[in-house]
């Protein structure tokens, strides 16, 4: 570490004592530093909101879409920033690594996102960007109908990645029509053993007579003595 970032570094320390202006941030901000240095110095910026905002767009002027300067567009969560990002996004091609760091950025907004961004992070083949699609997506469930949530998710319920897989699950668990409770059984059955216990979890959390009825209809039906067992599990804490 240089003397300079040494003194930098102290400087932030002391930063709850004596606050940071947006224009000493920028000015001291470069792409030579340290990543780490370089990250500390933009999560500043991006949390000083409205007033680090235009720092931030001068800063990607110069500098470029650096990740740690997209984060702080995410951080300081104006309204230009969004668009800003949204525009990165759908400029650039899906196979764009840098795609990931926006789609991450762009959270704190969810419920505004339009869903054909949603659609795209969704039907993307990279498990993060997946992931991501759906923290996206469940800020967004509330707007939309049992049939449109299950349209989202339907990639990532056959994803062959059991963590796009549970994440799908949680998703949808927030919700208690007989579709979802229908869908879920399915995975329960067909589904890896990750993705079905996530997805029995699921009914039980459910709890509704829709979703109880199914998991009876596990317990009896199912062949195999480890799913069985799943549902009689979620059954039991039924009735407690």
């Amino acid at each position: 570490m240089s003397l300079d970032e040494a003194a930098l570094w102290e400087r932030l320390a002391q930063s709850r004592r004596a606050p940071l202006e947006p224009d000493w941030l920028g000015g001291v901000y470069s792409p030579s530093l340290s990543a780490e240095l370089r990250w500390a110095l933009c999560e500043k910026l991006g949390m000083l909101a409205e007033r680090g905002w235009p720092e931030i767009e001068q800063l990607l002027q110069s500098h470029g879409a650096q990740k740690e300067l997209v984060m702080a567009a995410g951080l300081c969560h104006q309204s230009q920033a969004r668009d800003w990002l949204l525009t990165m996004l759908v400029d650039s091609p899906d196979d764009d690594d840098d795609n990931l760091v926006v789609v991450q950025a762009l959270g704190c907004w969810g419920a505004e996102i339009p869903g054909s961004v949603i659609s795209r992070c969704l039907n993307h083949p990279g498990q993060q960007q997946r992931l991501a699609g759906l923290q996206l997506l469940s800020f967004r469930a509330h707007r939309l109908s049992d049939s449109e949530l299950l349209t989202f998710c339907d990639g990532a319920i056959r994803d062959f990645r059991d963590p796009v897989v549970v994440a799908a699950i949680r998703v949808l668990q927030r919700r208690d029509g007989e579709s979802i409770s229908a869908r879920l059984a399915e995975i329960c059955q067909d589904g890896s053993i990750t993705g079905a216990d996530a997805a029995f979890r699921a009914l039980g959390c459910i709890a509704t007579p829709a979703s109880r009825q199914l998991l009876m209809e596990l317990s009896q039906t199912l062949e195999d003595d480890e799913r069985r067992e799943l549902a009689n599990r979620e059954l039991k804490q039924q009735f407690r």
